[in-house]
């Protein structure tokens, strides 16, 4: 089984991305979110990936990180849950956001994602709340530090958080490490949170 695909990024879709590697071209559906944060056309990506095998197809599914690929796994061992539905839910929602909703038993952000009824969503956090397993978070944590670090520097908290999302959606996490990450991710949040950056 592949852990990831290298490659160069031929085309992006909405629900997918074309890959080249060694003269083939895979394509790899995917999440809205992880298609705002991989790379441009022309350049180098790499994807966590899964392949489903059904008896009448192959279908390969890609994310940005290993801890949304985590998710999508936890969501498949929701009873009625397929890989469709929790491509679909990955798009509506933010992986921290959707901890925050089950930690919080918040039936109404859940079911408020496109495609996913309260029913699913009650479904969703009796399953799985307190059981993820997301062990890989390479830009999570930092995330949650630097909402904390704008916060004690007197900025709204909730004002800290958009700032940070929307920095967050304009940085290619996949060719940075943490501490490249942490110093880029403040360094716009900042700016947008001060109003510099629009």
């Amino acid at each position: 089984m592949f852990n990831s695909i290298t490659g160069i990024v031929n085309l992006k879709l909405k629900d997918r991305i074309y890959v080249r590697t060694n003269g083939i071209e895979w394509a790899i559906f995917t999440t809205e979110k992880s298609l705002l944060r991989f790379p441009d056309i022309g350049e180098e990506v790499r994807i966590f990936t899964y392949l489903h095998h059904r008896e009448d197809q192959l279908k390969i599914f890609g994310f940005v990180s290993g801890e949304e690929r985590n998710l999508f796994f936890d969501l498949l061992k929701v009873e009625g849950l397929g890989p469709r539905l929790a491509i679909k839910i990955l798009s509506g929602i933010e992986v921290n956001d959707f901890i925050e909703a089950l930690d919080n038993n918040d039936v109404e952000s859940l079911s408020s994602i496109p495609g996913l009824g309260k029913k699913t969503a009650q479904k969703i956090i009796l399953k799985l709340k307190g059981k993820l397993k997301l062990a890989e978070r390479p830009w999570g944590s930092v995330e949650e530090d630097i909402i904390t670090a704008l916060a004690g520097m007197g900025f709204d908290r909730k004002a800290s958080r958009n700032a940070v999302k929307t920095a967050l959606k304009s940085i290619n996490t996949n060719s940075m490490s943490k501490s490249q990450l942490e110093k880029e991710l403040f360094t716009r949040a900042i700016s947008i949170a001060s109003g510099k950056d629009g």
